[in-house]
């Protein structure tokens, strides 16, 4: 079954391009073009795709309000959005994050990174590399806007001693091969502690338990500086 994805960017060329690459895979599809972040809430409820490529700057409704507005409504929360950003080190991608996307791609990439990160973010995985960037997210997650709420320690009661070593080590940014490795289990194990911790926390994939490890005090962001 193809990943049905929509596009929403200002860019008309950059929109063609993408649908171009995509379409010619057998196993994904484009099903709606937006060129603003209110046309992309609209379609994202009309056609219920699995990714929303997301620009962040785009006229009226940015990507950030629209990523907020589609993560939010129960009514779309299959849909997972991916944002594409020129600037991957704005905090404009944290903010994204704590919005709820699940993660974003540098518009200088190659076909094959965008496939991969489709069929990435679709398998409800976070997009958070490369390292260095995650370092900048760590910062921005702990430091709330003022309409935001910091989540409470408490969320994460149910959690065992396990699950919350390994949300850690998520919010880390290891992937599932090093966390087994350091724990000495399975990478079977690891995905399963991961999804038991996203069931409890409610969290919809992995990008939103980071956010939840960091708001609660899990982990502590990086000092500025290092």
């Amino acid at each position: 079954m193809s990943i049905r994805v929509l596009l929403a960017d200002d860019q008309t060329l950059l929109r063609t391009t993408f649908r171009t690459l995509i379409d010619s895979r057998d196993d994904m599809e484009v099903v709606a073009e937006a060129a603003n972040g209110a046309e992309a809430v609209e379609l994202t409820r009309a056609h219920h795709p699995d990714i929303v490529l997301m620009d962040i700057r785009m006229p009226g409704m940015d990507g950030l309000a629209a990523t907020a507005a589609i993560c939010s409504d129960p009514d779309m929360s299959a849909t997972r959005v991916l944002i594409l950003t020129t600037f991957e080190t704005d905090e404009h991608v944290a903010r994204a994050l704590r919005a709820g996307a699940s993660g974003f791609l540098g518009k200088d990439i190659t076909a094959d990174d965008i496939f991969t990160a489709i069929h990435t973010v679709a398998a409800g995985e976070a997009l958070l590399s490369p390292a260095a960037t995650r370092s900048l997210i760590a910062r921005f997650l702990a430091a709330p806007e003022s309409d935001t709420q910091l989540a409470p320690p408490e969320r994460l009661a149910d959690l065992t001693a396990r699950e919350k070593e390994v949300m850690t080590m998520v919010a880390e940014g290891r992937s599932n091969t090093e966390i087994a490795d350091q724990l000495v289990v399975s990478p079977l194990t690891v995905r399963t502690h991961i999804h038991r911790a996203m069931t409890k926390l409610d969290a919809r994939d992995r990008a939103q338990l980071v956010v939840i490890a960091y708001q609660t005090g899990l982990v502590q962001p990086t000092p500025p500086g290092l």
